[in-house]
């Protein structure tokens, strides 16, 4: 009887312990979303801190002379991001032109109704994948097993390479199909100019 009523016992307070733990993480991810909520205008702000982490990421291995494979992964990382970013999100090189009902199509003529530029990577996104990114490479420094001995010239001769290359493919896709990555706002028309005389 008592190895029932103990088995019993534990069963009841099992359940408390993980919804505890899990109200907790809980907590945490409701407070991370609220600061992400509230940072969302702020586009600045949030990429100068950003560009912040990145730099200090670079003094840190600069001083410390190594982890250049974490650096290298993390520059292609971001690369890819950027051109994600630059990417529309309807690729037109995949579009049928007699189809109109696909997607939001890309302007192609200064008289079209003004279009927004739908980018495959919104910008928010673009910015927190590329701040986590920055800080898990700075993570990824405290631990010496990923510091990888490499001869870094070779790596910084290949990214170079590599960005040259894929930048010229963006380019060319751009004057392709006639886009810009970027939206400036609705036309304005300019009105008659307000004398101030009243006209009866």
């Amino acid at each position: 009887h008592n190895n029932f009523s103990t088995m019993a016992d534990f069963e009841n307070s099992a359940p408390s312990q993980p919804s505890a733990v899990h109200s907790f993480f809980k907590r945490i991810g409701d407070t991370k979303q609220n600061l992400l909520d509230k940072s969302t205008p702020y586009m600045y702000f949030r990429w100068i801190f950003t560009c912040v982490l990145f730099l200090l990421y670079g003094l840190r291995v600069y001083f410390l002379q190594g982890w250049y494979i974490v650096t290298y992964a993390l520059g292609i990382y971001l690369l890819n991001q950027f051109i994600a970013f630059l990417t529309p999100k309807v690729d037109p090189a995949f579009q049928d032109p007699d189809d109109d009902e696909d997607g939001p199509s890309l302007p192609t003529k200064s008289n079209e109704e003004f279009r927004p530029f739908m980018r495959r990577l919104p910008e928010f996104k673009f910015w927190y994948s590329s701040t986590k990114a920055i800080v898990f490479g700075t993570i990824c420094t405290f631990f010496e097993a990923l510091n990888i001995p490499v001869f870094w010239p070779i790596l910084v001769m290949y990214f170079i390479i590599l960005f040259v290359i894929t930048m010229k493919r963006q380019i060319k896709h751009m004057i392709k199909y006639r886009y810009l990555p970027f939206s400036h706002g609705k036309r304005t028309y300019k009105g008659k100019e307000d004398t101030g005389k009243v006209v009866s």
